[in-house]
């Protein structure tokens, strides 16, 4: 089990979790819900972008996938960077790729994750910047 993230009674954060891959999404949500985070899951940017319609004014942080179907990372980071309602919400991108360092210098993004993703580094990132 991991340990809470807060005190009992601060209010959860909320991640939103931007993965194409299935097993990926729920592996990680479930990590984050053990962590003590409300997670909102999304397949693809088109989904997180509806998501963050519904639920931005709540979203915490953002993390999100670069390579997915529908809308990938780079375009959903692009068109949150241009909405004065969700420009402000950090995000950590996640990607297998090598240059994610420099994929999150170009789209303006608090950090990155590097895959297979390290539970202890996403959590200390998550906290981080979502604090």
């Amino acid at each position: 089990m991991i340990p809470n993230q807060g005190p009992p009674e601060s209010p959860m954060k909320v991640v939103m979790l931007v993965e194409d891959d299935d097993e990926t999404r729920e592996a990680l949500a479930t990590i984050l819900e053990e962590a003590r985070y409300r997670v909102l899951r999304a397949a693809n940017g088109a989904a997180a972008w509806s998501l963050l319609q519904d639920h931005g004014a709540a979203c915490d942080i953002i993390l999100l996938d670069l390579m997915m179907p529908v809308m990938n990372g780079w375009d959903f980071r692009r068109k949150q960077r241009e909405s004065a309602s969700f420009s402000s919400i950090p995000v950590l991108l996640m990607s297998a790729g090598g240059n994610i360092a420099s994929s999150c210098v170009d789209l303006g993004t608090s950090d990155y994750i590097a895959k297979p993703v390290e539970v202890s580094e996403l959590l200390n990132k998550i906290q981080r910047y979502c604090s």
